[in-house]
């Protein structure tokens, strides 16, 4: 058996066959996660002992004729998402030593599945990057170039899928940081519409923008994972009150159906990389075949990157601002209450939590609320009305996922603003609150993933998945980093 050909669905057919049992898969993952993870660190907390006790359950349950959805299939958790009993540092060090109290609303879904979590992953802090150089503890490199991020902020979740140290993962999308990743590291990630996944138990960051969300090697994959985590709660007010479609189901029904899709020529500009530009209109030209494509505008995404660091940043202020010393994780040693305030979060945040702090808490203060928040909102509206005026002539947007390919190490550290602007095409979507799902494309010449990325209507993300369970099909490449061929 080789383990980099096994998918999520595949295995589940070779645990049903009693052909390898949950233990031995997470004794397998658990090996690989030695062999591999000292030069990728991926992940922040593996716990042996906890794992194989979850194995041992899955098997037992499978055996009592009980197993779920999901029952022995090891996955790896983003470490801003709950699990009781086990820690949540959000990759930062004044959550260093803070143990969840609860379980996550999808980590309750995940259970009563089946799913065996095999660790918590690294991310920039508090989900607050595009590299996971952030991380207050070390960064994540890319198994396709060791050189290289892995994308962020759940470059550790990406890595882990890429890299088959699990068989799918759970992240967080507040700017991109599910899609990114995986088009960094050449595997499929989907934020889903905002409200379709319960938030409860995802630490906030920025909350009318944050989702989990789900990776996968594959399509089919995905879709079961989403399948599982997605639906009602009222532990999250947030939450939609509707009964999502039966995703697996949906993206077999749909294999032969045309959509009329729309290229957005803010997305194909100035600034895209020649080999993505490339790679994409060999897609768009397979696209055509079946499909009826259109060019549309989406004329406010100019100004999407500029409002993004408007919003995210005010409600991260105002949602970090419990992190004093007093109630959660890291505390200084001080005189003062004030003193203790002040150094807890001065030494307990790091350079990118801190910066947007200070952005956050300047637009929110009297006197700039209305020059900065409140013209913020108004044109995240705009941006909001541009998609709904587009979806009123095609079903589905298709364009590229990120601007470039993954980049060295250090390349951007030293200037955010080029930082930033690695999310412009994912951004829009989290302002908007729509689905979308980024699929491996291709390589370029340096043999590093492409990502495209395809976008819906609100609760569409069923036609998401079927369009690129389709076009998955019809591409038929296989993603596997080099580091895990040797």
């Amino acid at each position: 058996m080789d383990f980099n050909e096994l998918t999520l669905i595949s295995t589940l057919k070779l645990l049903e066959e009693g052909k390898i049992t949950s233990k031995e898969l997470a004794e397998i993952t658990l090996k690989r996660i030695k062999k591999y993870d000292s030069k990728l660190k991926a992940f922040l907390y593996v716990n042996e002992e906890w794992v194989l006790k979850q194995a041992e359950m899955a098997d037992q349950r499978r055996k009592e004729g009980k197993a779920g959805a999901l029952t022995g299939i090891p996955l790896s958790i983003k470490d801003n998402i709950h699990i009781e009993g086990h820690p949540t540092t959000c990759a930062s060090k004044i959550l260093a030593n803070y143990i969840a109290p609860y379980d996550a609303d999808v980590i309750e879904r995940l259970k009563t599945e089946g799913a065996v979590f095999i660790g918590k992953t690294n991310l920039d802090e508090f989900a607050m990057g595009s590299s996971t150089e952030n991380s207050g503890f070390f960064p994540t490199r890319n198994p396709w170039d060791l050189e290289r991020v892995p994308g962020g902020s759940s470059g550790g979740s990406a890595v882990s899928v890429s890299a088959r140290l699990g068989l799918g993962s759970l992240g967080s999308d507040t700017g991109g940081s599910i899609r990114q990743p995986a088009a960094f590291c050449g595997v499929v990630g989907m934020k889903p519409t905002y409200g379709l996944v319960s938030r409860f138990g995802l630490v906030a960051f920025a909350s009318s923008l944050d989702q989990i969300g789900p990776f996968a090697l594959n399509v089919e994959d995905l879709a079961l994972l989403l399948k599982v985590i997605a639906g009602p709660t009222p532990k999250d007010s947030t939450s939609a009150e509707i009964t999502p479609p039966d995703f697996t189901k949906a993206i077999q029904e749909n294999l032969k159906t045309s959509y009329r899709i729309g290229l957005p020529r803010e997305y194909f500009a100035e600034g895209l990389d020649p080999e993505i530009q490339k790679t994409l209109e060999e897609v768009i030209h397979i696209l055509k075949k079946r499909h009826t494509l259109k060019e549309i505008s989406l004329p406010h995404t100019k100004y999407a990157l500029a409002t993004y660091y408007i919003i995210a940043p005010a409600e991260a202020s105002s949602n970090l601002a419990r992190y004093d010393g007093v109630k959660y994780g890291f505390r200084a040693e001080a005189k003062t209450l004030l003193e203790m305030y002040k150094k807890s979060r001065a030494q307990g945040f790091g350079k990118e939590v801190k910066r947007r702090i200070m952005l956050g808490t300047y637009a929110l203060s009297a006197g700039y609320y209305d020059a900065y928040y409140l013209k913020a909102s108004k044109v995240r509206t705009l941006i909001k009305e541009d998609f709904d005026k587009a979806f009123q002539e095609v079903d589905l947007i298709f364009a590229p996922t990120t601007p470039t390919p993954p980049f060295k190490l250090g390349e951007k550290t030293a200037d955010p603003l080029q930082m930033y602007l690695s999310d412009i095409f994912t951004i829009p979507v989290n302002l908007a609150g729509i689905p979308a799902l980024n699929l491996p494309v291709g390589l370029t010449s340096q043999n590093l993933p492409i990502g495209a990325q395809i976008m819906g209507p609100n609760f569409k993300d069923d036609t998401v998945l079927s369009l690129a369970y389709q076009l998955e099909k019809e591409i038929s490449l296989k993603f596997i980093p080099p580091l895990i061929k040797e």
